[in-house]
């Protein structure tokens, strides 16, 4: 997509979005949805991108682009039905996308799902059921174990492996807020939940039963320091991290009465060798 044209696309997604509720949108709606769904699933328009400094920003009109894909839609029932089909109602202008062998993702039967406008690199393995949603990115290699979601717009690195239900959150409003983020070689173990624009730095590891959010501080035992998200900054996991479910004591004199604590992350090493062993299995699953 060349410059020109990637400013022209995203000045007319943002007259279609400021259209007033409950006005009709015009009528080139489903064509320019349809733009950047392609654009999307090519590759070549990402909801949120990485700067030369490293830090990760939102891209505003992809974002606004696929909210007027929501509200173009109109729900119908799609897929054919009878023994054996899969019939689903869902927004017309948003459909599941259909992957050829050309794309080379394995994607085991099962009852998994790729919404439309989703990038799905070559060398995803997608294992059932699990489903990703539109505008999410998903990098080479990359595996995708049974009940994991990958949210809207979230950004998927590659050689990542989302371990069984684990839940990566999408965002779609503010328009300025930036998906979660898991960069390449990380590692997410069983249940875990990252949601709220959290960054997870390339090939740091999350110990099964982590849940990261805007709200949770995460102790690093290592370097002695406590990670926050604070104004627009999000919770950022550090690179090569290995992070486990953590507890640490309520201090108020009944809480402390009561034995009570509250969970949170502990960063309790950094990636090494050792690490690497424990981890190297999926490769021969891919």
């Amino acid at each position: 997509m060349t410059h020109s044209t990637r400013l022209a696309l995203a000045a007319r997604i943002q007259e279609l979005y400021d259209t007033p509720a409950g006005a009709r949108l015009a009528g080139d709606a489903e064509q320019i949805v349809n733009m950047l769904l392609a654009l999307l699933e090519a590759g070549e328009a990402r909801a949120a991108e990485r700067g030369e400094d490293g830090a990760w920003r939102a891209v505003p009109w992809v974002k606004q682009g696929i909210l007027v894909a929501f509200r173009a839609g109109r729900t119908v029932e799609h897929g054919p039905r009878g023994p054996g089909s899969f019939a689903y109602l869902d927004k017309h202008t948003i459909p599941l996308r259909v992957l050829t062998e050309a794309d080379a993702v394995r994607t085991v039967p099962g009852g998994s799902s790729i919404r439309r406008g989703a990038f799905i690199a070559q060398g995803v393995v997608c294992m059932p059921p699990m489903f990703i949603n539109v505008g999410a990115y998903v990098g080479a290699g990359t595996m995708i174990d049974s009940h994991a979601l990958v949210g809207s717009c979230a950004q998927i690195g590659e050689r990542v492996h989302l371990s069984a239900a684990a839940q990566i959150g999408g965002v779609l409003e503010p328009i300025n807020a930036a998906p979660v983020i898991l960069e390449d070689d990380v590692i997410v173990g069983g249940n875990c939940g990252v949601y709220e624009g959290t960054i997870v730095r390339e090939k740091a590891v999350l110990g099964a039963g982590v849940v990261l959010t805007r709200g949770t501080p995460v102790h690093d035992l290592v370097r002695e320091q406590v990670y926050r998200a604070a104004g627009e900054r999000p919770l950022e996991i550090p690179a090569g991290a290995v992070v486990v479910p953590g507890a640490r004591a309520v201090r108020s004199v009944w809480g402390a009465a009561h034995g009570l604590s509250l969970q949170t992350p502990v960063i309790v090493k950094y990636r090494d060798a050792k690490t690497d062993v424990a981890t190297a299995l999926e490769n021969w699953l891919r």
